[in-house]
């Protein structure tokens, strides 16, 4: 009973950061889409933040 418990929380575990890694993947994106778009726009003119 207690292997199948161990077992059944390490792919708990393992299916959570799975998850948790593909939303960081795709915040990750979107940042670097949005550092993207401000190196274009800061080369095209204004300067729209301050980073």
């Amino acid at each position: 009973m207690v292997p199948l418990l161990i077992v059944l929380l390490l792919a708990l575990l393992l299916f959570g950061a799975g998850f948790a890694l593909k939303i960081l993947w795709w915040v990750a994106i979107v940042v670097l889409v949005l550092w993207l778009l401000g190196f274009l726009v800061r080369s095209g003119g204004g300067r729209w933040y301050r980073w």
